[in-house]
């Protein structure tokens, strides 16, 4: 008893203080005695609140939790939260509320409507308490501090979750694989590998998305927005976890090794990759020609061999591409590029294909032999144009040869290859051109297809 009448005079003294604030706005309003400390005051209404109303004699609490109401009303309503008791429900999709002022907020996720306005950005909320807290983004408040670790919060709901840091606390449990969270819309979200719902639709190209993070960064694909940059080299990037892998380019790091032959990358999913040539795996099958593949994007690019979509251009020459990569190397052949260097002699290559296949003239390792004749390639494009010359391929007539000196015999030593500086062509019009620049030009016309 002596507790609830310690309680009911604090709540009428706070009560005293605040009227004594507002007393300015009844200016001329005479004074009023309140009967039970005697105290005057220019605020009739109120006053009569303290005189009159049951609730401010009689403070209730809960038996369950202890906690204190001035109103038998509003321990009624509390009551629910222990009993799990609601009696408001919605007609449009069914979901029930404790209490009548949460069934009305909940109204307005159907209606739309949004009658709290930030009068500094004129962002509009469906709750006043909403609107509080994004006021919070303009002050800068942060007034839920962590006793722990002293870091401080906008919301009180983002201090609760993060004290279950400290505390290793997951509340929230799901009941089909028993994967516990810290936080319940973490669960909310996981919940959807499950059930496989995509709630987040892009209406530009109707792709849909489990999480509205995954969308919104989808919608950069449209937009063509790239917000993260590389304070390095200035490239921008759409995510900011390719920014992360891109500054391991820079910096050489590489966070994931093989375990079983210990090779280092700079991505978990090239690791992922590289594990399937340990395995032999190859799950992506096509299944038009039942070729099988490593890699899902390996797949989709073989499938344009089939349909032969090329859907990569080039906004230099406009030439077509299937596969984007074929059109970064095809790149440096306007810009001139060439940033794979041979470190023994210098040399720089487009792409790192040919710096293997000229490493092997240092080398002199062959790797590719004629199956007919026994001759051996340091590249494999060197030995089809080889094998040319038995095929039948390569038609050059007996007396044409016959009448070429023996200076000029290593022009046509290799298919479409030229004997004199080793380079090698795919067609004899490519060969023929890069002959002009020799001094044997007067043999061209002994060479016939």
């Amino acid at each position: 008893m002596l507790h609830l009448q310690i309680l009911q005079k604090q709540k009428v003294t706070r009560l005293h203080s605040r009227w004594l604030e507002m007393d300015t706005a009844h200016v001329g309003e005479e004074p009023k005695r309140c009967r039970r400390n005697q105290k005057l005051f220019t605020l009739g209404s109120h006053l009569k609140n303290i005189n009159e109303n049951e609730y401010w004699r009689d403070i209730v609490q809960c038996q369950v939790c202890h906690k204190s109401f001035a109103e038998s009303g509003k321990l009624k309503r509390h009551m629910r939260t222990h009993t799990g008791l609601k009696l408001y429900k919605c007609q449009l999709c069914q979901k029930s509320f404790i209490s009548g002022g949460e069934l009305r907020v909940h109204m307005r996720t159907h209606t739309g409507l949004k009658p709290y306005k930030c009068q500094l950005c004129h962002k509009s909320f469906a709750q006043n308490g909403h609107l509080k807290t994004h006021m919070r983004t303009h002050t800068g408040e942060k007034p839920h501090k962590c006793q722990v670790c002293q870091k401080s919060f906008a919301q009180r709901g983002n201090l609760k979750t993060h004290t279950r840091t400290h505390a290793g606390e997951k509340p929230y449990t799901c009941q089909l694989c028993h994967q516990s969270f810290a936080q319940g819309g973490h669960l909310k979200e996981h919940m959807r590998t499950h059930t496989g719902e995509k709630p987040y639709k892009c209406q530009l190209c109707q792709k849909s998305f489990a999480y509205g993070q995954n969308m919104k960064t989808h919608m950069r694909t449209h937009t063509g927005e790239k917000p993260y940059k590389c304070s390095l080299c200035l490239k921008s990037f759409a995510q900011g976890g390719d920014l992360t892998k891109h500054m391991r380019t820079h910096n050489g790091e590489k966070l994931y090794k093989c375990q079983l032959c210990h090779k280092s990358f700079a991505e978990g999913g090239k690791l992922k990759i590289h594990m399937i040539t340990h395995f032999g795996e190859k799950p992506y099958k096509c299944k038009l020609c039942q070729r099988s593949f490593a890699q899902g994007s390996e797949l989709r690019a073989h499938m344009r061999t089939h349909t032969l979509e090329k859907p990569f251009l080039c906004q230099i020459c406009h030439k077509l591409f299937a596969q984007s990569g074929q059109l970064k190397i095809h790149m440096r052949t306007h810009t001139g590029e060439k940033p794979y260097k041979c470190q023994l002699c210098l040399k720089s290559f487009a792409h790192g294909g040919k710096l293997r296949a000229h490493m092997r003239i240092h080398t002199g390792k062959k790797k590719y032999t004629c199956q007919l004749c026994g001759k051996s390639f340091p590249v494999d494009g060197k030995l089809k144009r080889h094998m040319r010359v038995h095929t039948g391929k390569l038609k050059v007539e007996s007396e044409s040869v016959a009448n070429i000196s023996q200076d000029a015999k290593p022009l046509m030593e290799k298919s479409f290859g030229c004997g004199i500086c080793d380079e090698m062509f795919d067609t004899v019009e490519e060969f023929l051109k890069h002959c002009y620049g020799h001094p044997f030009l007067h043999l061209m016309s002994y060479l016939l297809i």
